[in-house]
């Protein structure tokens, strides 16, 4: 007698595909569209005069600043990151050097931002919104940390020995001009937004720069202001990770609302009738 062995056999449904975060924002915001010069001067000037209103605006709160100084100081006395007292002395030692560090940080902080916007503009339309939005927001946040925690910068702390390099050398259009210096707030120190603007002009430079010269000097610029704004005493170490974070936030609202990297080319749709066809998206970064 033989007995019948059957086998059952069971389907099994194939995993479904993961889906694709594609951001908070519909996909007709998302799309490529041309930007347009005047609407984007525009765009920037009233954001910027948004920016400098609101940054004066926030109470200086010296007397609080002033605590918040030396906490930090002790802080980074603790965790053996005080090199700056040393860079800012080997600086004021050596005018030259000074004065070089002195008008960079007093003018490149806004000339290569702003030559990096009209680059992108004109050679990388496609990016541009994207990496304007993540200069924007990382802006913005740069502002609540303004409100929420006013700090002395060390160069007005004198009781640990830093020297003011802006005042000791004159420099020009520097917050060190009484002129100046009444129309700014002079405790709005944390976070570095001239660490979170370079950081952000290096990655748009790296990204989309096609000669790899020019690629190295993306990478070199934050460096070089890292230095600078240590040198002068303009900021302390933690005020440039500080910058580094509202960068990083920066870039997290810009794939929030997109779902792609500032850096990733936004998609051309094309009407084939009533329908909108999205062109494949781009998989590579810009200058790749």
């Amino acid at each position: 007698m033989t007995a019948e062995v059957t086998t059952e056999v069971r389907e099994v449904e194939p995993p479904r595909p993961r889906r694709r975060f594609n951001g908070l924002f519909p996909d007709s915001l998302l799309h490529h569209r041309r930007p347009k010069w005047w609407q984007e001067i525009a765009i920037i000037g009233f954001c910027y005069w948004i920016y400098s209103q609101v940054r004066n605006l926030v109470p200086e709160q010296k007397s609080i600043a002033d605590r918040h100084g030396r906490g930090v100081q002790h802080l980074q006395d603790a965790l053996h990151l005080n090199f700056e007292l040393s860079l800012n002395r080997f600086v004021a030692s050596h005018e030259p050097l000074a004065q070089v560090m002195n008008y960079y940080y007093a003018t490149l902080h806004f000339v290569v931002t702003i030559g990096c916007l009209v680059w992108l503009y004109r050679a990388h339309p496609r990016i541009y919104r994207g990496a304007r939005t993540v200069l924007f927001a990382t802006s913005l946040i740069a502002l609540a940390g303004f409100y929420l925690y006013p700090l002395t910068p060390p160069r007005l702390l004198p009781q640990y020995g830093y020297v003011d390099t802006l005042i000791t050398f004159h420099t020009w259009g520097s917050l060190a001009d009484p002129n100046i210096a009444e129309h700014s707030n002079q405790y709005a120190a944390m976070p570095s937004l001239h660490m979170a603007w370079a950081l952000w002009c290096g990655v748009v430079i790296y990204y989309c720069a096609r000669r790899s010269w020019v690629r190295s000097l993306g990478l070199a610029y934050p460096v070089c202001t890292l230095l600078v704004i240590v040198g002068t005493a303009n900021h302390f170490i933690i005020d440039a990770v500080a910058g580094l974070v509202v960068f990083w936030m920066g870039g997290a609202v810009q794939y929030l609302s997109s779902g792609r990297s500032a850096f990733v080319e936004a998609p051309i749709y094309r009407h084939a009738g009533n329908e909108p066809t999205p062109e494949r998206r781009s998989s590579q970064p810009a200058g790749s």
